[in-house]
C-alpha cells in the first residue's frame, strides 16, 4: 500500500515540474493574478512545501470569472499542493476535477485518476476508490500499484466478492507466466472468499497456498477445512488421516489413536502399527495419564500385525482367481503395507479393473494413488489421483495428495 502512496506522491511532482515548463495550449491564455500565484505554488512544491503552496493556490481561487483553462491549472496544483500539505480529502476532490476535465490532455488523465483513486483511499472512501481505480484500467492503465489498492478498496468497502474475482484474475495471469502468485496475494483471495461465504473459492485458495507455501497453518486449515465441509463422508476418516500425518498436521493424542483403530477395523494392523509409532516418535502417545491404554492399542496392533503376516503367507500359495475385485484390491494393500510393493500394486491394480466389486470406485482410486505413494512411485500416485471424482470428499483429498506429491515428484 505504501508504494501506492508515493505513487500517488510521485504524480504530484513530476506534474508540477512539467507543468511549469508547458507552455499554454494554443489559444489559451492564464491571467497574471491567477498564473503567478500558480507559478509561486508550483515552486513552493518542488521544496515540498505543501502548506506554502496550498495558501498560493488559494489566492488563485479567489480570482473571479476564471475560465475553463484556469480551473483546470487551479484545481491541477489545487491537488498536488493538497496532497504533499497531507489533505486528502481536496486533493481527491482537485484531482478527480482534472481527470475529468475536457481541458486535461488525454494522456494525464489516467495519471490523475490513480491520483484521486488514491487520495480517497487515504480518506478510507473506498467505494469512490474503487470507482475511478475502474475507470483508470477501462482507460488503459497498467500500474501495478493502482491495481492493488483497487482490490484493496474492494475488499474494504465490502466487496469482497469482487476482490476475490479480481484476485483471480490476477493469480491466473501470474500462472499463465509460470510465476508464483505472492503469498499476500492468495492470502487475500482466501480472506475475501471467506467473507463473500464462497467455500468453492475459498477451496481453491488454500489449494493454492499449501502448493506455493506449503506451511503447516495453511494445511491445518485446507485439511480441516475439507473434513467439516457439508457432504464430507465419514468413511473418508482414515484417509484423512493419512494426509495428515503426512503433511504433519495430526492434532494430539486421540487423533492418531482414532487413526490407529480405523486401521485395524479396516484390516491393515500394518499401517496401525506405523501410526502409532508416529505417535511415541512425536512425544504424544505413551505419556501422561493415558499413556497405559496407549500401550495396549500398541500391543493389539503388533499382535494382529503378526496374525496377519501368518495369514497372509498362507494366502501366497493361493490362486486369487475366487477373490473379488475387492478382496483382491484389499489384500493387494496390505502387501504394500507389509513392504512388497510389487506383488501388492499387481493385485490392486487386477482388484479395481473389476469396477463393479466397488461401492465406491473413486474412494479406491484415491486408496491407489496413495498405495503408489507408499511405494515411492510419486509420478504414477499423482497421475492416478487427478483421476478422481466426486462430491464426497475423495476428489478434494485427492487434489491435496497431488498438490503434495507433485513436490517430491
Amino acid at each position: 500500500m505504501r508504494a501506492c502512496l508515493c505513487f500517488a506522491f510521485w504524480i504530484a511532482l513530476s506534474a508540477a515540474s512539467a507543468l511549469a515548463q508547458e507552455p499554454a495550449p494554443s489559444g489559451q491564455t492564464v491571467r497574471p493574478e491567477v498564473g503567478k500565484p500558480i507559478q509561486a505554488a508550483i515552486e513552493l512544491l518542488k521544496s515540498k512545501k505543501g502548506k506554502e503552496a496550498l495558501a498560493k493556490v488559494r489566492e488563485a481561487q479567489a480570482v473571479g470569472d476564471r475560465t475553463p483553462y484556469e480551473n483546470y491549472l487551479v484545481e491541477r496544483v489545487l491537488g498536488q499542493a493538497a496532497a504533499t500539505a497531507g489533505e486528502p480529502a481536496i486533493a481527491a476532490r482537485a484531482f478527480e476535477n482534472v481527470a475529468t476535465s475536457p481541458t486535461s490532455p488525454e494522456g494525464e488523465r489516467r495519471q490523475f485518476l490513480a491520483a484521486a483513486a488514491s487520495q480517497y483511499y487515504l480518506m478510507k472512501n473506498y467505494a469512490k476508490t474503487a470507482e475511478l481505480a475502474a475507470r483508470y484500467f477501462k482507460d488503459g492503465g497498467t500500474e501495478k500499484s493502482v491495481r492493488t489498492i483497487y482490490i484493496q478498496a474492494l475488499y474494504l468497502g465490502s466487496d469482497s466478492a469482487g476482490a476475490a474475482r479480481e484476485l483471480m484474475k490476477d493469480i491466473e495471469a501470474d500462472e499463465r507466466e509460470n510465476k508464483a502468485p505472492a503469498e499476500e496475494q492468495l492470502q487475500l483471495l482466501a480472506s475475501s472468499c471467506t467473507q463473500a461465504k464462497d467455500a468453492a473459492c475459498n477451496g481453491k485458495a488454500m489449494e493454492m497456498l499449501v502448493a506455493y507455501y506449503p506451511k503447516r497453518e495453511y494445511w491445518l486449515s485446507v485439511i480441516y477445512g475439507i473434513a467439516t465441509r457439508p457432504g464430507f463422508s465419514e468413511r473418508l476418516a482414515l484417509d484423512l488421516a493419512r494426509l495428515k500425518i503426512e503433511t504433519g498436521t495430526m492434532r494430539g493424542a486421540e487423533e492418531y489413536l482414532d487413526a490407529a483403530q480405523l486401521s485395524l477395523q479396516e484390516g491393515f494392523p500394518m499401517e496401525a502399527v506405523r501410526i502409532i509409532d508416529k505417535g511415541y516418535a512425536s512425544g504424544v502417545l505413551g505419556t501422561g495419564p493415558e499413556a497405559a491404554r496407549h500401550k495396549r492399542l500398541k500391543d493389539m496392533a503388533a499382535k494382529n500385525l503378526a496374525e496377519d503376516k501368518k495369514a497372509l503367507a498362507r494366502e501366497e500359495s493361493q490362486s486369487g482367481a475366487a477373490k473379488d475385485g475387492r478382496a483382491l484390491f484389499n489384500e493387494g494393500f496390505n502387501y504394500v503395507l507389509l513392504g512388497k510393493p510389487e506383488q501388492g500394486l499387481v493385485l490392486m491394480e487386477k482388484g479395481i479393473r473389476d469396477a463393479k466389486a466397488f461401492r465406491r470406485l473413486e474412494h479406491a482410486k484415491l486408496q491407489l494413488g496413495y498405495a503408489y505413494h507408499l511405494a515411492g512411485q510419486n509420478q504414477k500416485a499423482v497421475q492416478i489421483l487427478k483421476t478422481v471424482q466426486g462430491a464426497d470428499g475423495a476428489a478434494a483429498l485427492a487434489r491435496l495428495w497431488a498438490i503434495r506429491l507433485s513436490r517430491a515428484a
